[in-house]
């Protein structure tokens, strides 16, 4: 059986998603946080592809071990995901929170994300 904060997290993500799509000209930018790792990702809606992705798992992130999904961590691969989907001309996206409250590391990330020359 699913916990309380599991169904909140579901329904949030539920509520966003209605509202926030991604398309050719601007696509979506997805954020998955596990206990561990940041990752996130460009996507194109209407295609069903994704154009740039970033995740404290590559190497530029630090070595082996420890806990890597701080919000020092978060803002670097936000920037990281912003320098590569500026590299593919890509200007402006919406950020899709994905029902994680935008609060510490999902914050911080899109911040890196505006940093690097992104808009949303």
């Amino acid at each position: 059986m699913a916990s309380n904060a599991l169904i909140a997290k579901d329904r949030r993500q539920q509520r966003v998603r209605k509202k926030v799509s991604g398309a050719p000209e601007r696509p979506r930018i997805s954020v998955f946080r596990s206990l561990n790792h940041i990752y996130a990702q460009i996507i194109d809606d209407v295609a069903g592809n994704t154009l740039a992705a970033a995740s404290s798992m590559e190497k530029d992130f630090g070595g082996k071990g420890g806990n890597r999904s701080n919000k020092e961590t978060a803002k670097k691969v936000g920037m990281a995901l912003a320098e590569r989907a500026l590299q593919k001309g890509i200007k402006k996206a919406v950020f899709d929170r994905s029902g994680y409250k935008y609060h510490g590391c999902i914050k911080e990330l899109a911040d890196g994300a505006r940093e690097g020359g992104l808009e949303f």
